[in-house]
């Protein structure tokens, strides 16, 4: 029987504050009334309501939302065939190349990511702009998705696909009926780790964006280098309320499913 002592009650404190307590000031500051952001000025929602009229951070953000909303669904997509691909590819020629090329944005600066692809652009005459920024983002992000998708393939019983193939089923109704549904959390968790990482990228989206598709990181960090603005407390309070009912949706959408696969399971056993 394992005993909670001082120490790791406070260890869990500590970090929990580390972590937390920086966006717990940002929240609380961002209903402050003063206009000095290092003031407390007492309880008012004044700058939720000069938010709506700053055209400049609204369209920012939605331009944010909407590349992360395509780069996560292009990454999980693209990622989970690279996953597939490296689990079934046991002792193809090549296997190690691909690996490394797959995994090579997770071990790569961004700095050198985003470089590199500036270049790419120019030497294809590409203009950038929203789509260089997805496009750019996806490169970013699928080597994630491939990592979440691969280590719950790693786990998966294979038999299941291998007595659906006995059985008549073709390749892609074993996909779609066997695998698919028992490494859909994989796949829902790399989808929201895209979209995190997609929204808050800042260095890749800098080289990579143009003209009308400055996304919130851009806007956010022009504006602080001139002073933090009340207004963008609340914008970001607005989007860290966004992500965590995102996050506690999905995890509960995840434990029904698999309640629901238990009690069908228990249900066939009967």
């Amino acid at each position: 029987m394992h005993r909670t002592s001082t120490f790791n009650v406070v260890s869990v404190a500590l970090g929990l504050a580390f972590l937390y307590l920086p966006i717990g000031i940002l929240i609380v500051y961002s209903f402050n009334a003063s206009r000095l952001v290092t003031v407390w000025g007492g309880w008012s929602l004044t700058w939720y309501r000069e938010l709506l009229h700053d055209a400049a951070i609204l369209d920012a953000a939605w331009a944010s939302i909407r590349i992360a909303l395509l780069t996560a669904t292009f990454a999980t997509v693209l990622g989970t065939c690279a996953a597939l691909a490296l689990v079934h590819m046991d002792r193809v020629r090549g296997r190690l190349l691909f690996t490394s090329m797959v995994y090579a944005p997770l071990v790569m600066p961004e700095i050198i990511t985003g470089l590199s692809l500036l270049l790419l652009f120019v030497a294809l005459n590409v203009d950038r702009g929203f789509w260089t920024v997805v496009a750019a983002h996806t490169t970013l992000t699928m080597c994630f998705v491939t990592v979440v998708v691969q280590s719950r393939l790693i786990g998966f019983d294979r038999s299941l696909e291998e007595a659906a193939l006995d059985l008549g089923s073709p390749p892609l109704k074993t996909f779609f009926e066997i695998t698919l549904p028992l490494v859909f959390p994989a796949i829902a968790a790399g989808w929201m780790l895209a979209f995190s990482l997609s929204l808050d990228d800042l260095v890749i989206a800098s080289f990579t964006t143009g003209p009308g598709a400055t996304t919130l990181p851009i806007r956010i960090y022009s504006q602080v280098r001139l002073g933090v603005k009340p207004e963008i407390n609340a914008i970001c309070t607005i989007m860290i309320a966004a992500v965590a009912l995102a996050t506690v949706a999905a995890s509960l959408a995840m434990k029904r499913n698999a309640i629901t696969r238990e009690r069908g399971a228990f249900g066939a056993q009967l």
